[in-house]
């Protein structure tokens, strides 16, 4: 099977801990995505999704305070199937994909890895 680096989306939307939660709506929407890593200094610090937005039930609140911060990721180089595994297990439907310095290069979502499962 494929290594996630063949199938991720690599032209990432991110947002920033301080973005204003009406905007990361915005953004979900208007991108037609369900989730976006929260990026600090270059770095993946947490992930917001539609889940997270439905439950603030604020829209004054900002990625920062909404966000997971205990997010799961894997690198370019893991097997699609792998990825799956995790998505699966963990209930989640992304993964961020940092290179070996922890640098956002990538985002491997379920829809991704349908694809790849039909591709074979």
């Amino acid at each position: 099977m494929s290594c996630v680096a063949e199938v991720m989306t690599k032209e990432v939307v991110t947002v920033t801990p301080d973005t204003p939660l009406r905007h990361v709506a915005k953004v979900l929407a208007e991108k037609k995505i369900s989730g976006v890593p929260v990026v600090d200094a270059g770095k993946v610090v947490g992930i917001v999704s539609e889940a997270d937005i439905l439950k603030a039930g604020d829209m004054d609140k900002t990625a920062g305070e909404v966000m997971v911060t205990d997010v799961v990721s894997v690198g370019p180089e893991a097997c699609v199937t792998d990825a799956a595994a995790i998505m699966s297990d963990r209930g989640i439907k992304r993964l961020p994909v940092l290179d070996a310095n922890g640098n956002l290069v990538g985002i491997i979502s379920r829809a991704d890895v349908v694809r790849a499962m039909a591709a074979k």
